[in-house]
C-alpha cells in the first residue's frame, strides 16, 4: 500500500482553478483518482462532460452546478454525485474548495471538441 507524501502531490493550474492530485495511477494508485479543487470567486468552468461518475465533497464555500438542465447548489459539507456522460458546468460566486474522486483514466470533453482527454489531475 503506497503512501503519497504531500511533497509528491501534483498541482495543475487551469483558467478555472487549481487541481492538486492527491492519488492517481501515476502516483502508485490503481483504480481511482483523488484530487482537491480550489476555485476563486466569480468563476465559471467550461460546459463539459466526463465519461465516468464523479463524487464531489465541498470543504469550503459553495458550488452551483448546471447538470443536464438541472441547477444544483452544493454547500460546505455537502457531497454531489455527478453521473457519467452528462453535460455539466460548475460556477461559484464566493469560491470553493472540494475533494473529488473518479475512476482512473476518466475522460473529459466538451460538446464541440469532437474528442476527449484524460485530464492531468486524473492520470
Amino acid at each position: 500500500m503506497p503512501v503519497i507524501r504531500h511533497s509528491d502531490t501534483r498541482r495543475t493550474e487551469t483558467p478555472g482553478g487549481v487541481m492538486t492530485t492527491l492519488a492517481s495511477p501515476t502516483q502508485g494508485g490503481s483504480g481511482l483518482a483523488l484530487w482537491r479543487v480550489e476555485v476563486p470567486a466569480d468563476t465559471s468552468g467550461p460546459l463539459h462532460f466526463i465519461d465516468a461518475e464523479q463524487i464531489w465533497t465541498v470543504l469550503a464555500g459553495h458550488i452551483d452546478i448546471a447538470l443536464d438542465g438541472t441547477e444544483l447548489t452544493v454547500a460546505e459539507g455537502d457531497t454531489a454525485i455527478l453521473p457519467a456522460n452528462v453535460l455539466r458546468q460548475v460556477r461559484t460566486e464566493q469560491g470553493f474548495t472540494a475533494i473529488v474522486a473518479a475512476p482512473a483514466g476518466a475522460r473529459a470533453g466538451t460538446p464541440d471538441s469532437g474528442g476527449t482527454i484524460v485530464p492531468p489531475w486524473i492520470a
